[in-house]
């Protein structure tokens, strides 16, 4: 077992359970006790679990975001097969806005030396476009980066969405159901996502598995706001299903 491979079980461990030992994880992942206090003092340093003695216990509460640190090395070969397909929709000489998140980052990387202009919503979408092969057309928004993963918000963020019009936004979901829409962890962030589609001509949302089906506290929108779907084939057949029946276009990779 890999380590980052150990790391996402162990998390999961300490999510579900809410405290676990170390001798519990020991058993669970095969590793030696060193190995995981280990593990767990560099989740801890993550912000993914609180350590305690002898062991971890869960720091997230229902609803709450996981960190950028766990996500980005979650479903990684699932937000590949998305990007692949959501840089597919896009042509040559579109404007695209580019949402925060894990998934749009894939999107990012697969973006970069295509002949479009861009304009992403965080830090390290913003530096993958920036060292592109091949010029790629790059707007720079304005807004306060937040911490861990570097999501632009803010005042300045909803200036610059209000500024200017897109032809397609590519969106990440914090959360999407056909009952309560598109929803996000952060009221900041929900405000931004709903600005990003008021900007754009049409709106492309990008969203693995594990975020159909799932509602966070913060509204962003009923879900006919989102043209297309783009997802992969762990989402829930009955919430593909109603979303299409709201006459979204689904797109299972």
């Amino acid at each position: 077992m890999s380590t980052a491979d150990r790391h996402r079980l162990i998390a999961r461990a300490v999510r579900e359970a809410g405290t676990v030992t170390v001798g519990e994880l020991a058993d669970l992942t095969g590793a030696s006790d060193m190995t995981i206090r280990r593990d767990l003092d560099h989740l801890a340093a993550q912000g993914v679990l609180e350590r305690m003695r002898g062991g971890a216990r869960a720091l997230l509460l229902r609803g709450d975001e996981p960190p950028f640190a766990l996500r980005v090395h979650e479903a990684v070969d699932a937000k590949r097969r998305i990007a692949a397909e959501v840089v597919s929709l896009i042509a040559d000489g579109e404007t695209v806005l580019l949402d925060s998140g894990t998934t749009c980052l894939e999107v990012a990387r697969l973006l970069r030396g295509r002949q479009v202009t861009v304009m992403p919503l965080s830090l390290q979408a913003l530096n993958v476009l920036s060292d592109a092969p091949r010029p790629t057309g790059l707007l720079v928004p304005g807004g306060r980066p937040r911490a861990p993963e570097g999501a632009l918000t803010g005042p300045l963020t909803l200036a610059s969405l209000a500024a200017l019009r897109f032809d397609t936004a590519v969106l990440g979901c914090c959360g999407l159901t056909s009952a309560d829409g598109v929803t996000a962890y952060d009221l900041d962030e929900a405000a931004v996502k709903k600005a990003a589609i008021a900007s754009a001509r049409r709106v492309i949302a990008a969203a693995d598995g594990s975020k159909l089906g799932r509602t966070a506290h913060a509204y962003v929108g009923p879900p006919t706001l989102v043209d297309i779907l783009v997802t992969d084939i762990t989402a829930p057949a009955d919430e593909t299903t109603a979303l299409e029946g709201g006459d979204i276009t689904v797109k299972i990779v």
